[in-house]
């Protein structure tokens, strides 16, 4: 089988209060895992901002913007001059009244292929996101690029299993999570790396169990909480490219990263054949899968 090779890369960074710093540091990492040969590039969640959702306050809601808006037209400007395929993240506002946590999937010719909307919203203490966010409703489908089909999560879906096999069963090529998750720094060391090995193995589980590389941007640094209540997050950063085995082909620590790696994604078709997962579901036996709980 001839091998379908495909760059990908990565921008993880830490964001601050002025959402022109945050764009123009991912666009300086777009630009530099373009020039080590990314063909896509991948962006945090809500990179063009603090994480806001550490508090209810209705004055984050001036931070949304529609799809196409301001972000997304400086997204698309770039991906045009260079030819390559955008992950973006943007607090899209649909109306007045309803607005979304979604990830937009720009293509290598400036255009906009398609949107991802998150279907699963936390609501813990510092991640209010029910209070912003209203639950996605274009499904579990992969964006159809020039360089294939992205199944595009956004970080709290990816601890559900059944959206990463839904993508799968969708036709996605890939599986890409823009996140921001990070540590209460009240957590002692060893709880603090549970959780990260968790959120890794999580997630390498799904690329093990649809056979599909995965492709994980996190953001890094500290940031307060604005109410003063808690200590803030400790992003934990760790973005990382998995190859279809679950196998790491490229990890960052801590810090501002770009990541670069090379996929081959014929690599799916003999993994099914030899780890024949999808031919071995019992899908007449799941009928509890749709149930909140099983009698």
């Amino acid at each position: 089988m001839s091998e379908k090779s495909l760059g990908v890369g990565l921008v993880q960074h830490a964001c601050v209060d002025n959402t022109d710093t945050n764009l123009e540091a991912a666009i300086d990492g777009i630009r530099r895992a373009a020039q080590q040969g990314a063909q896509l590039v991948l962006l945090q969640e809500l990179h063009g901002s603090r994480y806001f959702c550490q508090t209810e306050e209705q004055a984050n809601f001036s931070l949304a913007e529609p799809i196409p808006g301001a972000t997304t037209g400086r997204l698309q400007q770039l991906a045009s001059e260079l030819a390559i395929v955008i992950v973006g993240s943007v607090f899209e506002q649909r109306s007045n009244a309803v607005y979304h946590n979604t990830a937009v999937v720009i293509d290598s010719d400036g255009s906009i292929a398609g949107r991802y909307r998150k279907m699963h919203i936390p609501d813990d203490p510092g991640y209010f996101e029910k209070y912003y966010f209203t639950p996605g409703d274009l499904g579990f489908e992969p964006v159809t690029t020039s360089l294939g089909r992205l199944g595009v999560l956004v970080c709290w879906d990816q601890w559900f299993p059944e959206a990463a096999r839904l993508m799968a069963l969708a036709g996605a090529e890939l599986l890409l999570y823009p996140t921001a998750i990070g540590r209460d720094p009240r957590d002692d060391k060893d709880e603090q790396l549970r959780q990260l090995d968790a959120w890794r193995t999580i997630q390498r589980g799904h690329a093990i169990a649809n056979c599909l590389p995965v492709l994980v941007c996190n953001r890094v640094g500290h940031e307060q909480d604005p109410s003063g209540q808690t200590d803030g997050i400790q992003f934990w950063g760790n973005s990382f490219i998995a190859g279809p085995q679950g196998d790491i082909l490229a990890e960052a620590g801590e810090q501002n990263a770009v990541l670069v790696a090379r996929l081959d994604l014929s690599r799916t078709a003999g993994l099914r054949q030899a780890w024949p997962f999808f031919r071995d579901r019992r899908i007449d036996a799941y009928q509890g899968l749709l149930k909140r709980l099983c009698d």
